[in-house]
């Protein structure tokens, strides 16, 4: 994808790569551990001056919201922006969390000018526990009036949203460098 949250003091992630995949078995193969993690690719090598990050995650998620994409959905190509939002949560207020958070505060960012979709996953490998991903047109749409108007509207927010504890650096928006 690219880069993003630059305003973290270099202790969270500056760039995203997303893969969509079968299986979570991927992330396990001798190909993945070898080949990707520590063994770059030639362009990899060429963009990165050779050097290996040891310091990033590489967790494995499966989507839950929405609970099926239509293939079809995919022919619009990658947004040229991601917000990714990295997030844990008390088991108390879980099952409400994810009520809430799909039924009352995703649906009205997506009315959002700019905000092209948005998807939650659940870890499967590594912390935090949920991840949130929208699309964007461009950088700021998470910093507009009417993306701030949204985040509020609903008084259901006021009481879950206080339960949630971002990662460091989280939510981060990240411009897509690749494939352009």
């Amino acid at each position: 994808m690219g880069t993003g949250a630059p305003d973290c003091d270099g202790e969270c992630p500056k760039y995203l790569t997303m893969y969509e995949l079968e299986s979570v078995e991927v992330l396990r193969s001798a190909a993945v551990i070898d080949g990707v993690r520590f063994r770059p690719s030639t362009r990899r090598s060429q963009t990165s001056g050779g050097a290996i990050g040891r310091n990033y995650l590489m967790n494995g998620y499966r989507q839950i919201f929405p609970t099926y994409t239509q293939p079809i959905e995919q022919t619009s190509g990658p947004a040229p922006f991601l917000q990714m939002g990295r997030i844990g949560i008390p088991a108390m207020v879980e099952e409400e969390f994810n009520d809430w958070y799909n039924t009352a505060y995703i649906p009205p960012y997506l009315t959002v000018p700019g905000c092209l979709g948005a998807r939650r996953f659940v870890a499967i490998d590594g912390q935090p526990k949920y991840l949130t991903v929208y699309e964007f047109e461009h950088a700021a749409v998470s910093e507009s009036a009417e993306w701030a108007k949204v985040r509020d509207a609903n008084p259901w927010s006021f009481r879950v949203r206080p339960a949630m504890r971002h990662d460091k650096g989280s939510p981060g928006v990240y411009h897509r460098l690749f494939p352009k």
